[in-house]
């Protein structure tokens, strides 16, 4: 499921959630979703910093993503 339908997703049960109520199987999608959802923002951010890199006050270079992978 793309982003975007997973968004329109999350807000129609959201909705329905605070004007009727869920049952226990929309319930469990909801909570699915929102957790996919957050997977995918962490690994876009993730990538995003793997492409970074500091310059440090000794004028070193220090990439993000190898600063990660080395400690």
């Amino acid at each position: 499921m793309n982003v975007e339908r997973m968004t329109a997703r999350i807000n129609e049960l959201y909705h329905k959630s605070q004007n009727e109520g869920l049952t226990p199987e929309e319930k469990e999608e909801q909570a699915a979703l929102r957790q996919a959802y957050v997977a995918n923002v962490r690994a876009n951010l993730r990538g995003q910093l793997d492409n970074i890199s500091i310059v440090e006050k000794d004028g070193s270079i220090t990439n993000l993503g190898e600063k990660k992978r080395h400690g």
